[in-house]
């Protein structure tokens, strides 16, 4: 199939100057780029004047591992751009797996990809999962080893120092899904049961991730108290073990952290200097998106969703778990006093919950003449501990001078399920782009593209895909710089962006004059001794 866009403005994702073009596709890649006009007066010719052409966007950190299957349309994601997802994120995933920690990892993660019933998961490793991928899928996605469900695997969901033969049992699940085509590891250094790991712990699992040049990507210890000290002690796990990294949805939230991603920046530049391999993503938005069960303690999380519940429903202990988030501050919080006010509902699976929705903790108290952690108590345990949450926590000021930073790039963090998810779902990279690039003028257009495209795909060694070059893979977007923008707000978070006309994957077009195709040209990007491409 041949496609010709004629006239376009192309920004090739390098940071360069945009220039004027033809550019033609064929057979899955980019055939020819050529003088503008070239191509203009054949037919079928599309005339992109006065429309940008720049590379599709790499969402870094995804939450598309279940909803890319069971919606394979997938047009949260095509809308604002996005051809390629990176998966597997926060440490918390389904491939590899095995039955009984599948059952576990399914209801851990119901807030953010739900727990359908009638879903067949018959895949078990991460070469399965790829496999299952490429059966058809609208985006392309590259793949993180998730260390919890690795750690459940071997030693269960349990707390407690790994033995050294529980460590080389987890290095050897881990060289095994590095050779079935991951491209490095994630944790949930929050989240049960990746927080229960050591220091050394992870240093082991880097090491076998650094054979095979992958990179780690770690949901760290705490983005609240002692965020910097979390930093350190990731950036120091790189420099001990050769491992490059990837510091994921990289904030400096609540109180004690307004005005100091100065800081953050100082450790990154001090440990960039001395050769250690770092970059990082954002995502342009100042609330987080988690699980209300996430602001328990890890004590009260060890075991699963069961072992849980069964402390939310005895007194004794749930005593215990009110001092954690009420007077000295959780783990799971990030170290932090629970702030009752900044904890919205964003999704619920029980829907007798369903009024609680985009209402606060606090606000639901207020309504109820129930306290606020009696309140957090009790829909955590009628939801099964499936709620998914907003957490208003972000520093503008923070935001911007994390954004601007050379080793930057753009990571969604988006949830696609629950009644009001996060926007960032449907508008983190048009956002980028209309109110960061053109409104703020934050970065130029080039470099803000460049954050998005070309350098994410060094950090994911992607083979001809990041730019717009000859040869390369035809993973293209053509927008109006002037109108690109979201529209996804809080209030209304399912809507497509404005600005973006054509949206294409492997050559294949899945947006057309800004209406979806139906087309699933997406591939499973894979590791090899090369880089990372994708199957036939």
């Amino acid at each position: 199939m041949r496609t010709i866009i004629a006239n376009a403005t192309v920004v090739d994702g390098s940071g360069a100057p945009g220039y004027s073009a033809d550019v033609v596709l064929e057979n899955g890649t980019i055939l020819h780029i050529a003088a503008p006009g070239t191509y203009a007066g054949e037919p079928g010719a599309l005339d992109a004047s006065g429309l940008v052409l720049s590379p599709g966007f790499i969402d870094m950190h995804a939450h598309s591992d279940l909803q890319l299957l069971v919606n394979p349309q997938h047009y949260a994601k095509l809308s604002q751009g996005v051809t390629t997802e990176l998966l597997g994120q926060d440490g918390l995933s389904y491939a590899p797996i095995d039955d009984l920690t599948l059952a576990g990892v399914r209801q851990k993660i119901a807030g953010w990809n739900d727990n359908p019933e009638d879903f067949d998961f018959s895949w078990r490793t991460v070469g399965e999962y790829l496999d299952r991928l490429d059966e058809g899928i609208a985006t392309n996605a590259a793949y993180l080893i998730p260390q919890g469900t690795v750690r459940a695997m071997v030693r269960g969901f349990g707390d407690g120092e790994a033995t050294p033969a529980e460590v080389a049992a987890q290095r050897s699940v881990i060289r095994t899904a590095m050779e079935q085509g991951a491209v490095g590891m994630s944790s949930g250094l929050t989240y049960t049961p990746g927080m229960y790991a050591t220091t050394e712990e992870l240093a082991q699992l880097c090491a076998t991730v650094a054979e095979f040049g992958g990179f780690y990507a770690p949901h760290h210890r705490s983005y609240g108290k002692g965020a910097l000290e979390a930093y350190d002690e990731m950036i120091e796990l790189s420099r001990a073990t050769g491992c490059a990294l990837h510091l994921s949805h990289a904030t400096m939230n609540f109180a004690p952290n307004k005005g100091r991603a100065p800081e953050l920046l100082g450790l990154i530049d001090r440990a960039l200097e001395d050769g250690v391999d770092i970059t990082l993503d954002t995502y342009p938005y100042l609330p987080g998106a988690t699980t209300l069960s996430a602001i328990l303690p890890s004590w009260a999380s060890a075991g699963g969703t069961e072992a849980t519940l069964a402390r939310l429903r005895d007194p004794e202990t749930v005593a215990q778990i009110r001092e954690n988030v009420e007077t000295y501050g959780s783990d799971g919080c990030h170290g932090v006093v629970a702030e009752w006010d900044t904890l919205e509902i964003s999704g619920v699976k029980n829907p007798e919950l369903d009024s609680c929705v985009g209402k606060t903790i606090a606000q639901i108290a207020l309504e109820t003449a129930v306290e606020p952690f009696e309140t957090f108590v009790d829909i955590l345990l009628r939801d099964s501990m499936a709620t998914g949450i907003l957490q208003h926590v972000g520093h503008e000021e923070n935001v911007q001078d994390i954004m601007v930073h050379r080793t930057h790039c753009g990571g969604s963090d988006g949830i696609l399920v629950g009644a009001k998810p996060h926007p960032r779902a449907w508008g983190t990279f048009p956002r980028f782009l209309g109110h960061y690039s053109r409104e703020l003028g934050l970065l130029s257009l080039e470099t803000m593209v460049h954050h998005l495209t070309g350098r994410p795909a060094e950090r994911l060694k992607l083979i001809k895909r990041g730019l717009i070059r000859e040869g390369f893979a035809g993973d293209l977007v053509l927008f109006d710089a002037e109108t690109i923008n979201a529209t996804a707000t809080f209030e209304n978070p399912r809507q497509a962006a404005a600005g973006i006309h054509y949206v294409f994957v492997n050559g294949i077009a899945a947006i057309k004059a800004g209406a979806p195709t139906g087309a699933l040209a997406g591939r499973a990007l894979r590791r090899t001794t090369e880089g990372t491409l994708s199957t036939p």
